[in-house]
């Protein structure tokens, strides 16, 4: 089955999101932060959600030089569903639980006591935040409806999803380019599978166990697996 690039990504999310209530429209809220990128932002804000340092780790991930599981799509969007139900429990609105995603609960705390109301319409806010959840509608807007937008997909632009099993690691691994090459795929293949492995072997002296994620076997082409 061929896809959107956008829908090969959006896939993961969703059922997430749907599993702990978050509305769907809330993947936009990651193409407005990330474009679905595993980016980093000046702040140092990383991946899909772009979730700071101290905040992953607040909510259970591990960030540190040799994983940084901010740039694993399902435990970070858990992450980010986690965070939206706190504060949509505080704030009692979607709107408002979004534009504190973007400037922070403390800051939409600030402006709803300086100015006196509890809406997001409402508030007087900055730029960036004031018009993030119009940013956010109009990316709903022009992606569910391209072809009206002037943005024409045609068959070669799809992408195909790839058949993937996993494996357990709950030791060290000297070289992960050594353990790609018993899967029959390269490094690169092994990172593109696994961005949150950061570096090219796991430390992993608490024996902690790792879920890692495998192409089926013939689906790349290796050009030359192996020394």
């Amino acid at each position: 089955m061929r896809e959107s690039l956008f829908r090969r990504k959006t896939r993961i999310i969703e059922p997430i999101l749907k599993k702990n209530g978050i509305p769907d429209d809330f993947k936009y809220l990651a193409v407005a932060e990330s474009g679905l990128e595993n980016v980093v932002s000046p702040a140092g804000a990383t991946g899909f959600w772009q979730i700071m340092k101290a905040t992953g780790r607040e909510y259970g991930l591990e960030v540190n030089d040799n994983v940084d599981e901010r740039y694993h799509v399902e435990k970070a969007t858990q992450v980010a569903c986690d965070y939206l139900k706190k504060w949509k429990d505080r704030f009692g609105s979607w709107t408002l639980t979004a534009a504190a995603y973007n400037a922070g609960p403390g800051g939409i705390r600030k402006y709803m006591g300086i100015q006196q109301v509890d809406d997001y319409y409402d508030l007087l806010l900055g730029q960036e935040t004031g018009r993030y959840v119009f940013r956010i509608l109009a990316i709903k807007e022009i992606i569910s409806n391209r072809d009206k937008y002037g943005f024409q997909l045609d068959e070669e632009d799809m992408y195909e999803k790839v058949p993937t099993f996993t494996v357990e690691v709950d030791t060290a691994v000297a070289s992960w380019a050594d353990f790609a090459e018993l899967y029959e795929i390269n490094y690169k293949i092994l990172k593109r599978h696994n961005p949150w492995l950061r570096e090219p072997h796991l430390n992993n002296a608490s024996r902690k166990k790792y879920t890692i994620e495998i192409p089926n076997k013939g689906y790349y082409r290796v050009g030359s697996v192996g020394r």
